[in-house]
């Protein structure tokens, strides 16, 4: 099994691609090792010290380091991890639905603009954040103010602030007129 290794826009974080399927479909966010107990994979990597998160795509494992570990010691543990892992045929996630992660219910009033901003959020931001290792989800919309959950690489990546504001709010003013800004949420 060859995994193949790339750098993300946070130096904190690496993308692994297995070169097989992570997750059937969505992502899975595991912020700490606590959370890593509904899946095998996760909790496996977590059990390197070092390890400060890891977050699942379709086709990566998305693993961020704490500020005290390197890379150059931190890289092949992980990627040991990953490699016995999928040879030991286990689950990457137990129990139904383990992980999955997606975007927050909104109904109301403003259920049409929310749709609006999914839609956008699916086909033109998630993907390209995807290819950094990373996810944003909706969380909430109130008074023209979209509040947006980051995670994988994109959780404390420092262009994070770039991304929402430049990138982000601006696709979404631009298309959606009640939109006036865009926040981020730690969930």
């Amino acid at each position: 099994m060859f995994i193949q290794t790339e750098s993300t826009p946070n130096p904190a974080t690496l993308k692994f691609l297995p070169g097989q399927s992570v997750l059937d479909s969505g992502t899975a966010d595991f912020p700490s090792a606590e959370a890593a107990e509904k899946s095998p994979l996760a909790a496996r990597i977590f059990a390197n010290d070092g390890v400060a998160g890891v977050f699942f795509g379709t086709d990566f494992v998305t693993v961020t380091k704490d500020e005290g570990s390197e890379w150059d010691h931190l890289r092949p543990a992980v990627l040991g991890a990953i490699m016995e892992h999928f040879q030991s045929g286990a689950p990457v996630l137990a129990g139904e639905g383990a992980g999955q992660v997606g975007h927050a219910e909104h109904d109301g009033e403003d259920a049409a603009i929310v749709g609006q901003i999914k839609e956008l959020l699916d086909t033109r931001v998630r993907p390209a954040v995807a290819q950094d290792g990373g996810d944003i989800t909706f969380h909430g919309f109130d008074r023209g103010v979209v509040y947006l959950h980051m995670q994988g690489a994109c959780a404390g990546c420092p262009s994070s602030t770039l991304t929402l504001k430049m990138g982000i709010e601006n696709l979404l003013r631009h298309y959606i007129p009640e939109v006036v800004e865009v926040r981020p949420v730690a969930v």
